[in-house]
């Protein structure tokens, strides 16, 4: 059998294995000076960029979805029978994540370059890395049989780990890459349990094969039809490890313990990475296996998204109440935020729930982005980088103060934030359409509670610090009794990479408030096909 590849279809990530190993090999031959760190970080960037003009060009062209790596249809069953299996499929849906991936791996990229401009990392390899979990990213929500969906989210999750660790001589990095690896490993045999199931019973890795099974509409290839029929303990063991080990990749209650250990001990690059890029990744998995793959075994998958994402939205906001630092409550809002993005999936009536949750995981990547890019921009300046360093932060720097004061409150879905207020509408909408209107009530709940925290960081911002009109002229004494040097009146200078991350995610997030319908007409007609 020989299979026909698509390159045109598989440009993308391609174009990004490719400036990878181009990074790596400008490393090893470029000498080691401040110049070859910002000319990789440029290498990266044009990467990027060509892999998003590939994505826009697919997207632009219209037509019907394009698959490569495809089961010529006489091997596909009897005659011929049954649904097109193809592991590699270039629809909207994937087209939207694609795009989502790459602009927000654009601010990332923009953000490392300030991270790497000290010199303390070595640059060629966190390049290397961070466009191998790209690659994984753009590929995930492409995959559309159970062995890629596997390898992709691996390949977005293994780079992660060394990402994290390169924070050299820091102890919390080193046990936040500790923790990572753990729940990675765990999440991983979990979902292989789970997949290793599923085929069991189907004999089937591919997604629409998966789904017509399971679904009754052709037998399994070689396995007794009674036998798919007379195992539903067995069938729904599998999608419940499946839904855990994709749980544990977007931070869902019960298995989201880790986040705000691993996102403080990361560097802020990686702390946005985690926080959009892998977890849009993590979603896109989870609704490919949920919405196409077992669309038959809908009520028993259903009822357990939709306690899921109760929780996981009302332990993120109660423990982000509590938190002192930065990074960490934006950890835990994201938990939060992953909750209302899963709310929609469990309505399986409304044909519109993919589309939804879609919408809001784009909306929210421009406002996360936004603010963990202020929050790169004083964490050159501070030490601790708690909230009470960003009292009156809008007299000391009032472009960053209004910044982080905008995304604070479109997080919240507060005006004029209107971008995270049209956000909560659609899933709420999708909510009480559906008949879930426990589900809509408890959002709605939490979506108080979040109003305190955001409410409170942003107050913070416009509150006047006594004494920060003038530096000290005097020695500071320190906790053990030596003096320090005085604070200096003029803090450092950051990079300009820092303020056009902060630029460029702030225009999405402006753009989303006063046109959200740019955002529906991108995902609306995003389902699979």
């Amino acid at each position: 059998m020989i299979q026909q590849i698509d390159y045109y279809v598989i440009a993308p990530p391609l174009v990004l294995a490719l400036v990878a190993a181009l990074v790596l090999l400008l490393d090893a031959f470029l000498p080691a000076r401040p110049g070859t760190r910002t000319a990789l970080g440029l290498v990266t960037l044009a990467g990027v960029a060509i892999s998003l003009a590939f994505v826009v060009a697919q997207a632009l062209s219209g037509g019907p979805p394009r698959s490569t790596f495809c089961v010529p249809p006489n091997l596909a069953g009897p005659a011929g029978q049954g649904p097109a299996m193809c592991s590699f499929v270039a629809d909207r849906f994937t087209l939207v994540f694609a795009g989502m991936v790459l602009v927000a791996a654009v601010v990332v990229v923009l953000m490392s370059m300030t991270q790497l401009a000290d010199g303390g990392i070595p640059v060629g390899e966190w390049y290397f890395l961070l466009l191998c979990t790209l690659v994984g990213a753009i590929t995930l929500p492409a995959s559309r049989d159970l062995v890629m969906l596997v390898v992709a989210l691996e390949l977005v999750s293994l780079p992660v780990f060394a990402l994290t660790a390169m924070k050299r001589y820091d102890g919390r990095a080193s046990e936040a890459a500790v923790k990572l690896f753990v729940v990675s490993v765990v999440s991983t045999a979990i979902m292989l349990f789970g997949v290793s199931l599923l085929y069991g019973i189907a004999g089937a890795i591919y997604l629409s094969r998966l789904a017509a099974v399971f679904s009754g509409q052709i037998e399994a290839p070689g396995v007794d039809p009674a036998l798919v029929q007379g195992l539903p303990a067995v069938v729904t063991v599998g999608v419940v490890l499946v839904v855990a080990g994709f749980a544990f990749k977007i931070a869902a209650v019960p298995f989201h313990s880790w986040a705000a250990d691993v996102y403080q001990g990361a560097s802020v690059p990686v702390a946005a990475l985690l926080s959009v890029i892998s977890k849009a990744a993590g979603f896109a998995g989870l609704i490919l296996v949920l919405v196409v793959g077992l669309s038959g075994q809908a009520a028993t998958w259903a009822p357990i998204i939709g306690i899921v994402a109760a929780l996981t939205m009302t332990a993120g906001n109660l423990l982000a109440m509590r938190q002192r630092s930065a990074v960490r409550l934006l950890a835990w809002s994201s938990v939060a935020q992953s909750g209302y993005i899963l709310a929609p999936l469990a309505i399986t009536a409304a044909s519109g729930a993919v589309g939804t949750s879609m919408a809001y995981l784009v909306i929210y990547a421009a406002m996360n982005l936004g603010a963990f890019a202020v929050v790169m921009l004083i964490s050159r300046t501070v030490t601790r980088n708690e909230l009470d360093d960003y009292r009156g932060l809008a007299f000391r720097s009032p472009a960053a103060g209004l910044a982080l004061a905008f995304c604070l409150v479109c997080l919240a879905g507060l005006p004029p934030g209107l971008a995270g207020l049209f956000a909560k509408v659609f899933v709420f909408r999708e909510l009480v359409v559906g008949g879930s209107g426990w589900l809509a009530l408890i959002m709605a709940v939490n979506t108080v509670i979040g109003l305190y925290y955001y409410a409170t960081w942003t107050a913070r911002l416009f509150t006047p610090t006594p004494g920060t009109s003038r530096a000290p002229t005097s020695p500071i004494p320190s906790a053990t009794g030596e003096s320090l040097p005085p604070a200096s009146p003029t803090p450092h200078r950051p990079p300009a990479t820092t303020w056009l991350a902060i630029g460029l995610a702030l225009v999405v997030a402006v753009l989303f408030s006063f046109a959200p319908q740019v955002v529906l007409d991108m995902t609306s007609l995003s389902a699979f096909g």
